[in-house]
């Protein structure tokens, strides 16, 4: 029976997303927010309460959701190890010794640093950024500009960051696909992060001297770098082959097997080769935050269970078709707002992303999925980057010491292009069969 026959399901909808980002504006854990609006999903859907318990019950059982949940949560150890250990430290002062550009150094601290999905993690990297920038004088808000543009180059498509792992969850899309896909933008917006600097090589010194007096030794930064390497290599490698070897009951999650492995062997390699204490190892497994990011994966499958089973998408794509609203604008205005909103990439993918990737396929795009994935990435992601409640974002300006204004002017030129350069991406993969 239908609680409210009057009421269209994008207003439904949109009374459930307000009353959830109100919850995270009011300070409320994203678990605990997505899993409420979860409930309220399925009551103004008309759930009866008993089928509501059983979509809730599967979608936690399911083992998407506890592959995911303890990679997500194997990425949070790896970090933390690497930075305890002084692993990423040392990582970057091996790449200084094999780079003798100082313009190159600038960029590159903030960007190896992003490697590691850590939050706040700008933090790390700005007193280098700072050192390295006196050198152009560089003005505080170009400091603070660089330090966080190209903290977040890897966010468009590098595994270990889980609002990617979480999209190819939501989409049942190929993990190795996606990358190859997605990759691209990272040099996109390498580029582009440079337009704002476009003074910095008048302001530099013409000749530039090494910033190490050790001779570059390439064998000590890879092996800086091998618990990457183990994770990206062994991990997309053995998903490969557990996909081709498993049985029926193991095929839709042997990809995530595969990394998972992957990352219990870059974790040991971290803990062996590392002055890590069995106190320290303890309190890395047991620390509070890993089990939030685990409840905080399970209520968002909960939630994309939820929306499937409440058939809330037919609702709205029928709504969508009806008001002749095309795909593609909602698929690139609804993330940016959501990621705008609450300055958090796994928020606006949880949320939406379950929503997209239905109408994608309930409107025939679902060739072309991989495309859509794409473009409401990027779209979100420019809304994280200009949110006003992004971590990074804060504590970078804090630190140089900038209000947020002159780094709007700054970010306003990258932003835009980026999703310029995603809009005539997306139309250049539509041409591409097959991308699902």
């Amino acid at each position: 029976m239908d609680f409210l026959p009057s009421v269209s399901a994008m207003a439904r909808l949109g009374a459930v997303f307000f009353l959830m980002l109100l919850a995270i504006r009011k300070k409320m854990s994203l678990g605990s927010a997505f899993f409420l609006g979860s409930l309220l999903l399925g009551f103004v859907f008309s759930m009866s309460p008993s089928g509501l318990a059983v979509s809730v019950f599967r979608a936690l059982l399911h083992p998407k959701t506890l592959s995911l949940g303890i990679i997500v949560c194997l990425i949070l150890v790896l970090s933390r190890s690497m930075e305890l250990t002084g692993r990423m430290e040392r990582l970057l002062e091996r790449f200084q010794g094999l780079v003798r550009a100082p313009r190159l150094n600038l960029i590159v601290f903030p960007a190896l640093i992003g490697l590691l999905p850590m939050p706040g993690g700008a933090v790390f990297s700005a007193p280098m950024v700072k050192t390295l920038g006196q050198s152009f004088r560089l003005t505080p808000r170009e400091l603070s500009y660089v330090n966080y543009w190209f903290r977040h180059l890897w966010e468009y498509w590098w595994p270990l960051y889980p609002g990617i792992l979480l999209t190819t969850t939501l989409a049942d899309i190929d993990l190795s696909l996606f990358i190859l896909v997605c990759f691209p933008l990272t040099l996109v917006a390498l580029g582009i992060g440079f337009i704002p600097l476009r003074k910095l090589e008048s302001r530099s010194p013409a000749e530039e001297s090494a910033t190490g007096n050790s001779p570059p030794q390439v064998a000590y930064f890879l092996r800086e770098l091998t618990p990457f390497l183990i994770v990206i290599g062994l991990g997309l490698g053995l998903g490969q082959v557990l996909s081709w070897a498993a049985g029926p009951g193991w095929k839709d999650i042997s990809k995530e097997i595969g990394l998972i492995l992957a990352l219990l062997i870059a974790i040991g390699k971290v803990w062996i080769s590392g002055p890590l204490t069995g106190a320290q190892r303890r309190k890395m497994l047991t620390q509070k935050s890993l089990l939030q990011m685990f409840s905080m994966v399970a209520a968002i499958l909960v939630f994309k269970g939820i929306l499937e089973d409440s058939r809330a998408v037919e609702a709205i794509s029928r709504e969508l078709m009806h008001w002749h609203i095309p795909l593609m604008p909602v698929t690139a205005i609804l993330p940016f707002l959501v990621g705008a909103v609450v300055g958090i990439t796994v928020a606006f993918v949880g949320t939406t992303f379950p929503i997209l990737v239905s109408l994608i396929q309930t409107m025939g795009e679902g060739p072309w999925l991989a495309a859509y994935l794409m473009l409401a990435l990027v779209s979100g992601f420019i809304g994280v980057l200009v949110s006003p409640l992004h971590l990074c974002f804060i504590l970078s300006n804090e630190y140089f010491g900038t209000p947020m204004g002159p780094m709007y002017d700054l970010l306003k030129i990258p932003c835009t292009l980026m999703i310029l350069a995603a809009v005539l991406y997306f139309f250049l993969l539509r041409l591409t069969p097959g991308l699902s």
